[in-house]
Formats: C-alpha cells, structure tokens, sequence
C-alpha cells in the first residue's frame, strides 16, 4: 500500500480535527475510483465499527460502504454488512446517520448487494417511527434512494421510494420526501 494513503489512514486517529477531516476527504475522493488496498485495511475498518469514538465509527462505516461500491471483488461487504448496518442504529444520531447516509453506496457493487441493501432500507422505513428522529431517518432514506437510481438508472429503485412515500402518514413529510426524490 502506498505511503501516502497509509498517512491518510494514520491521520484519521490525529487529535487535529481538521487534519481528521481533511485525510477522510481526500480518502473518500480517491475511493471514487476502484483501489488495490481495500483488504490491507478492511479488517482493521470492520474492527473500528465497534470503537467507543462515534466519530471513528462512523468514519469506518462510511469508508467500508465507499470500498464496497468500486473495490470488493471478493465481495466481502456480503460477510460484513450487518456489521456495518448495525452502526445506522449508534446509540449516538450523528454516528447512526452517517453510516445511514453511506450504505446505499454498497448497492452500486452489483445486483446482490443492490437487493440486500434495498431491502433493509425499506424495511427499516416502515420500521423507524419508534426510534428517536423518525423524520430523519425516512428523509436520508428516501435520499439514498435516489442516489442509487441516479448512479444505475434502475427504474425498481424510484417504484419502491414512491411506494414508500405513500406509506407516510403526515402530509408535510410526504411532501418534503417527494421533493427529495425529485431533485436533481
């Protein structure tokens, strides 16, 4: 693995925010494309999804869900995904909504992953209204949503979004969750 993405990994634990912060940019940028070191630091990301930091946690699902999308060719996400799931219910919001807002990535893999991430987001629309900022978690669902049709254009993906938009009860969401839809 090269030096420079080392640092980037290194500088994720640094006590300098902004150095955090700007390595995981530039990590996130350069997963945008496939890479060869997925599995030199795939253990250590699955191991970091259970760290006391919330912060280091939801770095560690987002970077997981970025590595799945272009440079899992073993598939390993299929193994981990349950893990990576389990930090979208982080007993702290911030932590569960990042790795919320990340795991549609997982469904740009291929057409497996594409149902299992679908379906799990689905379900927990219909089953988030008991848990704290039930709103939220709809809206970034319907968001991902989008964000997987708009990267594979698979019409299934809008039919299922809408479907769930008419499950909401309250209009003004309803609204707001048709609006997300439709942007862009």
């Amino acid at each position: 693995m090269e030096k420079e993405i080392l640092q980037l990994f290194s500088n994720l634990t640094e006590l300098d925010q902004d150095v955090q912060y700007e390595s995981y940019e530039e990590l996130m940028k350069i997963m945008q494309e496939p890479v060869d070191w997925t599995y030199a630091v795939w253990e250590q990301l699955v191991k970091a999804l259970t760290y006391n930091n919330g912060n280091a946690r939801a770095r560690a699902a987002q970077i997981l869900c970025a590595l799945a999308a272009k440079s899992d060719p073993e598939e390993r996400v299929l193994e981990d995904f349950l893990k990576i799931w389990a930090v979208t219910y982080d007993e702290q919001f911030g932590t569960a909504r990042s790795a919320l807002q990340a795991i549609w990535k997982i469904g740009l893999a291929g057409q497996v992953q594409r149902d299992l991430v679908v379906s799990y987001l689905a379900k927990r629309f219909q089953t988030c209204l008991d848990e704290k900022h039930p709103t939220l978690i709809r809206y970034d669902i319907i968001v991902s949503f989008k964000k997987l049709y708009d990267q594979t254009k698979d019409p299934k993906l809008l039919d299922i979004a809408h479907r769930l938009i008419n499950e909401e009860q309250d209009n003004k969401n309803k609204k707001k969750f048709k609006s997300a839809i439709r942007s862009k």
